[in-house]
């Protein structure tokens, strides 16, 4: 293995090796460029640690082992994918949703063997909560193994862990910080209908703060606009999810147009980590 000059490097692209750092994830010169931290970002590194470069991926010093442990979460990553994928393939049929997007570790390719599949929906207005239990009915029925809390064995199981309806794109202000910028710029499409993937990023423009080239935003229009009122039917899905669900919330954060299942503030873990 060839160790090569790093003198490219400045603070921003030396903060992206830190960042990601944190979660085994070596990078390529394009990945260093594509996630340069921005000047809203640079401030929480409190400390810096030499960087290596080795054959073109570029790691922290005494952390060479990285390197093979991305190779194997590559290769997990991509049978993940592919039933991430087969399972769009019928949820594309929904009439009420119109986004499904991978997320997580798995969305920069970097899921371990034994862990799930994170998964997104965006649905139309005021249907988040018939589509959600429609859902993981059909998926039941088809034989999707789909993850429940406290399961044990997670491997390449669907978690569907947020869900919106696409009047309430826009991340909440308290809960913006660099991690959020980053899962919500890595995300993969695999079911993108009237272009709910970019209104997405549109409503969500403050992720360029921190990583200023992760991602193109493009101006689309959102051509239904319309306020319709919740249905009764929309309401009764609602409470009967909420009830069973209610005694085991911790943090997650659910109401009727989003329901966030992140029972870890993983935000508040990471800005630790970079500052020590």
């Amino acid at each position: 293995m060839g160790l090569q000059n790093n003198e490219f490097l400045g603070a921003g692209e030396t903060a992206s090796i830190l960042y990601h750092d944190i979660f085994d994830y070596p990078l390529n010169v394009k990945e260093i460029i594509r996630w340069r931290v921005g000047k809203k970002g640079l401030s929480l590194f409190k400390k810096t640690k030499e960087v290596i470069n080795i054959d073109g991926r570029y790691c922290l010093k005494g952390k060479e082992n990285v390197l093979y442990k991305r190779a194997l979460r590559e290769r997990a990553s991509d049978r993940k994918i592919e039933i991430a994928k087969k399972s769009a393939s019928i949820l594309v049929k929904f009439l009420t949703i119109k986004g499904v997007f991978i997320t997580g570790a798995l969305a920069m390719n970097n899921a371990e063997e034994e862990s799930d599949i994170d998964l997104m929906i965006i649905t139309k207005r005021n249907c988040l909560w018939a589509t959600r239990l429609l859902t993981y009915l059909v998926l039941r029925i088809m034989n999707y193994g789909v993850r429940k809390p406290g399961d044990i064995n997670q491997k390449d199981k669907l978690c569907l862990n947020i869900w919106l309806d696409e009047s309430a794109l826009s991340w909440d202000r308290k809960d913006r910080n660099i991690y959020s910028a980053h899962e919500i710029a890595q995300v993969v499409p695999i079911v993108d209908k009237e272009n709910i993937y970019q209104r997405f990023l549109q409503k969500n423009g403050w992720i360029l703060d921190y990583w200023p080239n992760s991602v193109r935003i493009e101006e689309v229009r959102d051509k239904n606009k319309k306020n319709v009122k919740i249905n009764t039917f929309e309401r009764t899905c609602f409470w009967i999810q909420y009830k069973y669900m209610a005694k085991k919330i911790t943090r997650e954060k659910i109401g009727l147009h989003r329901a966030i299942f992140h029972p870890t503030n993983w935000g508040e873990v990471v800005l630790k980590k970079l500052s020590s």
